[in-house]
């Protein structure tokens, strides 16, 4: 295959698979709405998707916290600005670190798990017996995944944050005698509403980003169980691309919104 055939096969598999998942999103949409609501499963998913990462998202937000204060710290007090430490960590741990880098750990644990559970399921061919039987595999399936996702991820964004500050407060409070009241004093005073919705409003994206990329690599995976290992792999390598696109979108927008 030469280069240009190779170029041409690349942009159209992409383009395909651009299509293929506008189609799955406007699927999820015009499904999730409609009912029967399989409001069971999705308080199932939410628990399993939640509780269970939580822990992982708990250690990073903490050790992002304290890496930050750590290499930060010696900058700051070369210019004698180590008071601003509180409110630098908050501002960059709220606005950009604490949504991405959450997003990211949840796009390796949830998208893959995703991915490969409903891959799994194409393979061994539950899903055509879930059709043969009446049931609605996608709105069963597809919809309650997503909007697990989708709900919990806000949540672990917020929870990530509190700890990663928790962990940034611990040591200021070792290297220069902070109280936790003046600590958190500084952080919510740099603080504005203009830095807490956007972040929570992409955190949102991020989770229906994660959602809507592992259930359509699961829900088409291709036969066999190397399928099954390609969908998990794929499912994470696009959710973290389109979160980085999503958040360079959301900091555009919402640059522009503010210099308004």
């Amino acid at each position: 295959m030469t280069v240009l055939a190779y170029i041409k096969y690349a942009l159209k598999s992409f383009f395909i698979e651009i299509g293929e998942l506008s189609y799955f999103t406007a699927r999820f949409f015009k499904t999730a709405f409609k009912p029967p609501f399989e409001l069971k499963e999705l308080i199932r998913q939410c628990y399993y998707m939640g509780n269970r990462s939580l822990f992982l998202v708990g250690i990073t937000g903490f050790i992002i916290g304290l890496v930050l204060t750590i290499q930060t710290r010696p900058t700051l007090l070369e210019f004698g600005a180590v008071s601003w430490m509180p409110s630098m960590v908050s501002i960059s741990i709220v606005r950009e670190i604490g949504p991405i880098i959450t997003a990211l750990v949840c796009a390796g644990r949830i998208g893959s798990g995703i991915g490969a559970e409903i891959g799994s399921m194409r393979v061994t061919e539950q899903i055509d017996a879930m059709e043969v039987s009446g049931t609605n595999p996608f709105n069963f399936l597809v919809v309650t995944r997503v909007l697990a996702v989708t709900l919990m991820l806000p949540l672990l964004v917020i929870i990530a944050d509190a700890i990663a500050l928790f962990g940034s407060f611990l040591i200021e409070n070792s290297k220069g005698s902070v109280s936790f009241t003046l600590f958190f004093n500084q952080v919510f005073d740099a603080l504005e509403f203009g830095d807490i919705l956007p972040a929570t409003i992409k955190s949102i994206f991020f989770g229906l980003a994660i959602g809507l990329v592992g259930c359509y690599k699961g829900y088409y995976c291709n036969k066999g169980t190397a399928g099954v290992g390609k969908a998990a792999n794929s499912a994470v390598v696009v959710a973290s691309l389109l979160l980085f696109i999503i958040d360079f979108i959301a900091v555009f927008v919402t640059d522009i919104f503010f210099e308004l």
